[in-house]
């Protein structure tokens, strides 16, 4: 998954960055409410964490120009403002989950996946794909009883297909899961972690849509075409 950091605290995003990343996410970090506006314009984010706080502009501002230009990514809402009528403003502006610092991090990286999830339009955490499950928060998988071991880049792009749902997916949108605004990514990364996961889970998991993109295949069944 990944994530957009906003929080003008070195030292809190710091440690935010370094435990999101032992879960698993892909973490891009900025400072400032305008770094962050021009982010969003850069790459598409599966879910936003925002810290009110901003030096330059208020948090609950960009909020709300975000919701108002119709950008519905997931977004948590992380500040020391703890008033009950705080809360309810940034969960009226359009925020989707409010932590309160400080804060743990399994429970925030509880929150993210459960943010994202809903935005995907599902109630519990386990995705099934025929055969195929996936557990995000675990990072376990399996084809019929059998347990596949995929990286965290493989795991990270098993998801993004899963929750878009057959819809089409570009290199772009793909890269940016995977890598967030990293700058040095060859230019074959996305096909190999594609191919491995063709590999290892069916050749029909990801069907490839010439001249656009990539999609999620029909449901899995675990004598196909797999290799466990």
């Amino acid at each position: 998954m990944h994530v957009l950091l906003v929080e003008d605290d070195e030292l809190v995003a710091s440690g935010l960055i370094a435990g999101l990343e032992l879960h698993g996410f892909v973490v891009d970090w900025v400072s400032r409410g305008r770094q962050a506006d021009q982010a969003l314009g850069l790459f598409t984010a599966d879910a936003v964490i925002l810290d009110l706080g901003l030096p330059d502009v208020d948090g609950l501002s960009m909020l709300r120009k975000w919701r108002g230009e119709g950008n519905d990514v997931p977004i948590l809402i992380l500040t020391a403002r703890d008033a009950l009528d705080e809360r309810i403003v940034g969960l009226e502006a359009g925020g989707d989950d409010y932590v309160l610092k400080p804060f743990e991090l399994d429970e925030l990286a509880a929150r993210l996946h459960a943010l994202v999830r809903r935005a995907a339009g599902r109630a519990v955490s386990e995705i099934v794909h025929g055969d195929l499950v996936l557990r995000p928060s675990k990072g376990e998988v399996l084809l019929g009883d059998h347990p596949v071991a995929l990286s965290r880049r493989e795991l990270t792009l098993l998801e993004k297909f899963l929750n878009a749902r057959g819809a089409v997916l570009t290199e772009e949108q793909l890269k940016d899961s995977l890598y967030g605004m990293a700058a040095d990514v060859e230019s074959n990364a996305l096909n190999v972690h594609i191919y491995h996961l063709r590999r290892k889970l069916g050749r029909e998991l990801i069907e490839t849509v010439r001249g656009v993109g990539f999609r999620l295949g029909p449901p899995l069944a675990a004598s196909e075409d797999s290799a466990v």
